[in-house]
């Protein structure tokens, strides 16, 4: 039963991590209690009223909808990396909830407009960037704040190689390739030639990364939406991916994904994990986007998010 849960817990991260996403960092999310709250025993901040020295009452500071829904809440959020080179990209920030099983997607555009202090580049201003200047961290900031403070709670990292192992030990995944998918970059590192056919058909490894970094042909066309289009492409293959993973070669996905992925985990935090993800199913698995809107700036292409809808996305997916 023990191997059992080690193999599930493993492949319960693989369905995700199989689209190229991976880094998931530990975050605990904390706010400092402001001055003269008092704190109980258990770590809780008592709620009753404090009278400073001038007599006058401090109430204590309203929490948002948002603060109360993940204070209330047992989810086990985790930000996933897929990493080409140095550089994270593809960005997703993933969600379970161990009650009701559910596991909730945000694909995050790696144009994703995202000031930093002291980085004043416009290539700097992406949040894809802050992986390469503030590491694991940086990015675990980054989406946090742009998702509306939600706390993040482990890592999961793979690379391109990771992906093509773990696609061949799934035997090849099914999508619907939606046009002919022609593009070279000789000088890419390495290089990068993407020749797919349109329609419906099982990628192995090789071509599921073709299939997963396409954005563009050599003629200059793509995806209607632009990077918006790439994302439910991802999407597409993580969901063919995850029905196939829960399926009979989990033992031969564990393996692969224990050589090719990297995660802050503990063993025992996976076997929590897979106990609690026992009896999960593919309905279960919800995907979503990051709200907001594409632009160009100093001749440079942005996804500029919606922030109000950013954390309404996030108080829905508290909310089921």
């Amino acid at each position: 039963m023990k191997t059992f849960l080690k193999i599930f817990a493993i492949a319960f991260f693989c369905f995700i991590v199989a689209i190229g996403a991976g880094v998931l960092v530990f975050s605990k999310f904390y706010k400092e209690p402001p001055t003269d709250v008092v704190v109980s025993d258990t770590g809780k901040i008592d709620n009753t009223e404090i009278v400073d020295s001038n007599g006058e009452e401090e109430v204590e500071e309203e929490k948002s909808e948002l603060e109360k829904l993940i204070e209330n809440s047992k989810r086990v959020n985790f930000l996933l990396l897929g990493m080409e080179g140095a550089r994270t990209d593809t960005i997703v920030f993933a969600s379970f909830d161990p009650e009701s099983k559910n596991v909730d997607l945000v694909s995050i555009p790696r144009d994703t407009y995202y000031e930093r202090k002291g980085y004043n580049a416009a290539d700097e201003k992406k949040i894809n960037a802050a992986y390469g200047d503030d590491g694991v961290e940086g990015t675990m900031s980054a989406v946090s704040n742009v998702l509306g403070g939600v706390p993040i709670h482990h890592y999961v990292k793979v690379t391109y190689t990771g992906v093509e192992r773990i696609v061949n030990s799934l035997d090849g995944v099914k999508v619907n390739i939606p046009m002919n998918m022609d593009y070279d970059d000789p000088y890419a590192k390495p290089p990068l030639h993407i020749h797919l056919k349109k329609g419906t058909q099982s990628l192995d490894g090789k071509h599921a990364i073709q299939f997963l970094r396409f954005r563009k042909g050599n003629n200059g066309g793509g995806y209607p939406d632009g990077d918006l289009g790439r994302i439910k492409a991802q999407q597409q293959f993580m969901k063919a991916a995850m029905g196939k993973v829960l399926g009979f070669r989990l033992p031969v996905v564990a393996n692969t994904v224990f050589k090719y992925v990297k995660t802050d985990m503990e063993l025992s935090d996976m076997g929590v994990m897979a106990k609690n993800a026992i009896g999960m199913k593919k309905e279960n698995l919800k995907a979503y986007s990051l709200p907001g809107k594409a632009a160009n700036q100093n001749h440079l292409s942005y996804f500029l998010h919606d922030q109000n809808e950013a954390e309404n996305l996030m108080k829905e997916i508290y909310s089921r």
